[in-house]
């Protein structure tokens, strides 16, 4: 069969990308390397690929309003930590998570995964509830009702967020594309973000999941085989990825230290599986459904193609297949 798959082109990607790695019974993959924005837009609006790289909230949100279009495998294109993504004017009297309360802050989409995880850390890390704060969102892949509580302006005219924030008009920004102006007007609320990364991980094991893999149902329901074979694709894609990381004659990236980054970064698994992500998904459904925007709660079981089930995934890794 021909498979259209829409996906970012990442080092844990780059092998379905040149072909070193192709999905069993796939016998010509048509990978468009696309931006995950403009995935999400056009597979969300117009459902133009056989399989797709999918917000994970968008997804699950989804699901739980009934709308079965989509199944998803659990393969985690985007897995990052959030807190580095809260940003301040440089002369900002806030220094603390907590000064938020009564703010004005800014998101390009209320609902996408990262504004998601920053409210859940913001919530149960320091008492900062959604209610607490004033939202000015920017331009949504897909327009929602404000939950209920929750204050909502929508950007105007030709404004645009970051201007906002340099304008002071907003108090604080959550960005997952770092300001034009960082380091020159700009700051991050949490200074030393890496620290305060490492220690939320070392407690609450979740390293928070971005973006998932969904197949449309409808070819997943004529060709339920191409999950499995999917899954184990990427799973060989990314283990390539991580295994040209000891490729220390010359290095693989242009970093400098990446060595020593990668030494210090092993235990943070880049995991894909149901039950080594638990954590992190049971947070993300949790968060949703506190956040008012799941219509109902969802169990993470309820997320993924059944075919890739725990005994599966478990399977694979005891073998070294996966």
């Amino acid at each position: 069969m021909q498979l259209t798959l829409a996906c970012g082109r990442y080092d844990r990607t780059q092998a379905l990308i040149d072909g070193r790695v192709r999905p069993e019974g796939v016998e010509k993959l048509n990978y468009l390397a696309l931006k995950p924005g403009e995935t999400f837009w056009r597979q969300l609006n117009n459902l133009e690929f056989d399989a797709s790289e999918m917000s994970l909230s968008s997804y699950t949100i989804l699901r739980s309003e009934g709308d079965e279009r989509f199944i998803a495998i659990p393969v985690f294109p985007s897995r990052v930590f959030r807190h580095n993504a809260v940003y301040l004017r440089e002369g900002s009297p806030i220094e603390k998570p907590e000064q938020l309360k009564g703010k004005r802050v800014g998101v390009g989409d209320y609902q996408m995964t990262a504004a998601v995880w920053v409210r859940g850390f913001l919530q149960h890390e320091y008492g900062v509830r959604p209610e607490d704060v004033t939202w000015v969102v920017g331009r949504p892949i897909r327009k929602i009702q404000p939950p209920e509580g929750i204050r909502l302006e929508v950007l105007s005219g030709e404004k645009t967020l970051e201007g906002m924030l340099e304008q002071g008009e907003i108090d604080a920004l959550v960005s997952v594309m770092l300001p034009r102006k960082l380091g020159n007007g700009v700051r991050r609320l949490f200074r030393d973000f890496r620290t305060v990364e490492a220690d939320y991980y070392r407690r609450t094991r979740i390293f928070p999941i971005m973006h998932t893999l969904a197949l449309k149902r409808t070819v997943y329901e004529q060709h339920p085989w191409l999950a499995v074979s999917l899954y184990k694709a990427f799973c060989k894609a990314r283990d390539l990825a991580r295994h040209s990381l000891y490729d220390t004659d010359a290095l693989p990236v242009t970093l400098p230290w990446v060595i020593d980054e990668f030494e210090k970064s092993r235990d943070v698994i880049w995991d894909y599986s149901v039950e080594g992500s638990r954590p992190t998904l049971e947070a993300l459904v949790r968060y949703l459904d506190e956040q008012k925007l799941s219509r109902r709660p969802m169990r993470v079981e309820e997320l993924f193609a059944p075919n890739i089930s725990t005994g599966l995934t478990d399977y694979l890794k005891a073998t070294g297949e996966d």
